[in-house]
Formats: C-alpha cells, sequence, structure tokens
C-alpha cells in the first residue's frame, strides 16, 4: 500500500497527527490564541477554519461532526454559541499566523496561531461591491473594447532584428 503523501508529517503515525491536531483545536477555541511551531499552526489552521464554518451552519449533524475531532463538550458549546457567532458575518480566513522569534531550546521555528475576531471592515465590502461591479461591466462590454493590444518587443533579440 503506497504511503500518504498528503503532507508534511508532524508526528511519528496518522493517526498520532489527528490527536494532536484535536488537542491543539481545542486549545485554540478555548484560549482562542495558542504558540507552537510553524509547521503544526499551518496544519492546524484548515481544520479549525473546517470547523468554524461546520459551528457557523449549528444544527445537530454539524454539532456531532465537531464532536468527532473536539471531544470536551464545553469547548464545542463555546464554539457555537459564541465564536460561531462571532464569525458571522466573515465569510473564511477565521485565523491568523503570525511568526514570532524562533523557540529558544531548539531553535525551531515558532508561530501563535489567534482566532481572528475583530468585525469585518465595512472597506472589505465596499471593495466587493466594486469588484462586482467591474465583472459586470466586462461581461456587458463588447469583446473589442476588452481586446488588449499586443505585445510588443522591448530590445531586439538577434541581429536581423535591427537591419530595417
Amino acid at each position: 500500500m503506497p504511503t500518504p503523501k498528503k503532507g508534511p508529517r508532524l508526528a511519528s503515525s496518522p493517526a498520532h497527527e489527528r490527536l494532536m491536531l484535536a488537542n491543539m483545536a481545542t486549545s485554540l477555541f478555548q484560549h482562542g490564541r495558542i504558540t507552537t511551531t510553524l509547521p503544526k499552526a499551518k496544519r492546524l489552521r484548515p481544520l479549525a477554519e473546517r470547523l468554524i464554518t461546520l459551528a457557523k451552519r449549528g444544527d445537530l449533524h454539524n454539532r456531532r461532526r465537531v464532536m468527532r475531532v473536539i471531544r470536551n463538550k464545553s469547548v464545542v458549546h463555546k464554539l457555537f454559541t459564541e465564536i460561531a457567532e462571532q464569525m458571522e458575518q466573515r465569510e473564511g480566513g477565521y485565523t491568523r499566523i503570525v511568526k514570532i522569534a524562533p523557540r529558544r531550546g531548539d531553535a525551531a521555528p515558532a508561530a501563535i496561531i489567534e482566532l481572528v475576531t475583530e468585525p469585518v471592515s465595512p472597506k472589505q465590502a465596499v471593495v466587493k461591491e466594486a469588484e462586482a461591479a467591474t465583472k459586470v461591466a466586462a461581461e456587458e462590454a463588447p469583446a473589442t473594447e476588452l481586446r488588449k493590444p499586443p505585445l510588443r518587443r522591448l530590445r531586439p533579440r538577434t541581429p536581423s532584428d535591427l537591419a530595417f
């Protein structure tokens, strides 16, 4: 059977890695931020964001799906009541990874992974509206207006290009 090639292994076995990521996700939702190594933070981010997306849906089936990973009922309750409400207006990007100085003992690259609790700024909404308007205008415009001029060489490449 071929070995899994999903990404760099953080632990000795896939089962140990799953348990370690589940424990880190539990700590992240419990405390709001954790300090860990950079590879662990990068592997934790998609799992945490997927769990928050499930919590935003809020039904019983998704609560049970989250309970498969996070086994602490108080943390699951906090995820579904507090964290999901904070992230209601956000469409992704629920976590942030901040690189910090290397760990003192073994100089491993360290990072802080934290939940983004700031509200979505109105500027982002304006930018999204402008992008949507640009896309609509591009669809309505005739194809001749959107055609780009051909690229020209900036400098000649061979002596024959110099001949007039």
